[in-house]
């Protein structure tokens, strides 16, 4: 009797695996790209264009491992090669801003940054000499930015939890969402008049920290609103029905169950509003304005006489008008300092979120 042997498919195996470039390959194409690029700027411009180089290499870099590897790999390899350096070239791209105008700002700014440059302010300083700092405008802008967070975190996850633990299916709750969306979408100069028609013309008081928080508040709060909803709903609803069958009230089972495991995700969205907010100018300009005085007490607001705040945003601009384009102007480089300043803040506070989020979730 014939027995059966299975036949070799080894160089089936072979033939369908296909050939693989060598690993120097994508790094030389990319090097090759990069001539071509530059070949073709020449050739195209006369000169050589960075951006233009740029955007030639990537694409002649694209083109060229492709066709390599639908010689050497086959069809499909080169597809996902060539989609896989779609992907990577998207992230360049969005980054790309990102890092320029981190730079920039380090370049521009960082010679600025001194012990005296942020512990003093700019009373009884002259805009056209060296000199002054910005103790004045960071107090300004942490109070409001404080005071915005106190006013729009209790709303925006008390909102939040009404949406998605009570009302979110009924028609008040439908209501509610589609006022959090078109918030969303409010300019910012829009809430920044509408505060100042409410608290400085109708109620008659004048330019305070106060007023620019209330702008800000405004701000933020649709962000933590979609933030906190999302990272409620995403809680498993067996944890909810396990806390009911055990006899806890619904409200004790979202102030021990649901917030805490929803907690990490809050705060980052917290920080998110806050970050949203920490750099805007607008409102602040109209509610705020300009102060070359430390002025720690943002409810300042009195009917009688103005005794406004400053913040980074607003110092910036301010400086940027007295440059009047000169950057080598003293208020010009004073500008670059306090944005440098603004940016380390925003990414301090980013940190510390993170830094919470990880806590509360290696806790939880």
């Amino acid at each position: 009797m014939a027995t059966l042997t299975s036949p070799d498919l080894t160089p089936v195996a072979a033939a369908l695996r296909g050939q693989k470039l060598p690993r120097w390959a994508p790094a030389a194409l990319a090097a090759l790209g990069v001539v071509l690029g530059i070949g073709a700027s020449y050739g195209l411009y006369g000169e050589l264009r960075t951006a233009n180089a740029v955007v030639l290499s990537a694409v002649l870099y694209s083109a060229v491992q492709t066709a390599a590897s639908f010689a050497v790999e086959g069809r499909r390899q080169a597809v996902d090669r060539l989609f896989t350096t779609f992907v990577y070239t998207a992230f360049l791209l969005a980054a790309l801003p990102l890092v320029l105008i981190l730079w920039y700002t380090i370049q521009r700014g960082y010679h600025v940054i001194s012990g005296t440059f942020l512990g003093s302010s700019m009373f009884l300083v002259n805009p056209d000499n060296a000199g002054g700092g910005i103790y004045h405008a960071i107090a300004g802008t942490l109070q409001q930015t404080l005071l915005s967070a106190l006013v729009a975190v209790p709303l925006g996850v008390l909102t939040a939890l009404y949406l998605v633990e009570y009302g979110g299916r009924t028609r008040f709750g439908r209501l509610v969402s589609f006022f959090v969306d078109v918030m969303t979408g409010v300019p910012s100069i829009v809430a920044g008049i509408f505060v100042y028609a409410a608290w400085l013309i109708a109620l008659g008081f004048q330019k305070s920290g106060l007023a620019g928080a209330l702008a800000l508040a405004i701000l933020m709060l649709p962000i933590v609103v979609r933030a906190t909803e999302e990272m409620l709903k995403l809680v498993p609803a067996d944890l909810r029905e396990a806390s009911y069958a055990l006899g806890v009230p619904k409200w004790r089972t979202i102030l021990k169950v649901v917030l805490p495991t929803a907690l990490p995700g809050i705060v980052t969205g917290v920080m998110l509003g806050v970050a949203r907010v920490m750099g805007e100018t607008a409102p602040l300009i109209l509610l705020v304005g300009t102060n070359p005085k430390i002025n720690l007490n943002p409810f300042s607001f009195s009917q009688v006489s103005a005794n406004p705040q400053t913040a980074l945003p607003t110092y910036i601009w301010d400086s940027f008008q007295q440059a009047a384009g000169n950057p080598t102007h003293p208020a010009a480089q004073r500008a670059w300092g306090a944005a440098l300043v603004l940016i380390a803040l925003i990414m301090l506070l980013n940190l510390v979120a993170r830094t919470i989020a990880r806590f509360a979730r290696a806790r939880g």
